[in-house]
């Protein structure tokens, strides 16, 4: 992958703070599920409650695929990814307090909302590895998406 490329990826990723993440239940049917996400670069990371079916999903099988855009009123302003994945279970204590650290940075504070985060052991965090990565970017044309691999 060439640099202009890789800093489109970031510049996408910098630019939102939703994603939908699917993966594979039991019965081999995909689940998609909306997740808020931060990235250090092209490490995209995510957290979702330790008993989630999300969770015992990826304990299975560890490919997801995601997609990470935003609605715009002009359709040449349209930009996104859409990327497949591998989804690691982080046991580090220090990346896991830099994965909440990266996901709390996306949201600036509220007056009278006291949230307290939690800590790296009460959930499941994730660092999305990707492998492959679909940059749509309509300014280019109707569609337009360029497939580069990791």
């Amino acid at each position: 992958m060439d640099e202009a490329t890789r800093r489109q990826i970031i510049e996408i990723l910098d630019a939102h703070r939703i994603m939908t993440v699917a993966t594979l239940r039991p019965d081999g049917w995909p689940q998609a599920t909306t997740v808020g996400y931060g990235n250090d670069g092209t490490d995209i990371y995510f957290l979702c409650a330790t008993d989630s079916q999300k969770a015992e999903n990826l304990a299975r099988d560890n490919r997801v695929s995601a997609t990470i855009n935003g609605d715009k009123d002009q359709m040449r302003e349209i930009k996104g990814l859409s990327l497949a994945a591998r989804a690691h279970r982080l046991t580090d204590e220090a990346e896991g307090r830099k994965a909440i650290d990266l996901l709390i940075s996306r949201y600036p504070p509220q007056e009278g909302l006291d949230l307290e985060m939690p800590q790296p052991s009460d959930v499941a965090l994730f660092r999305l590895e990707p492998v492959v990565v679909s940059v749509l970017d309509y300014s280019k044309g109707f569609a337009h998406s360029d497939l580069v691999s990791m």
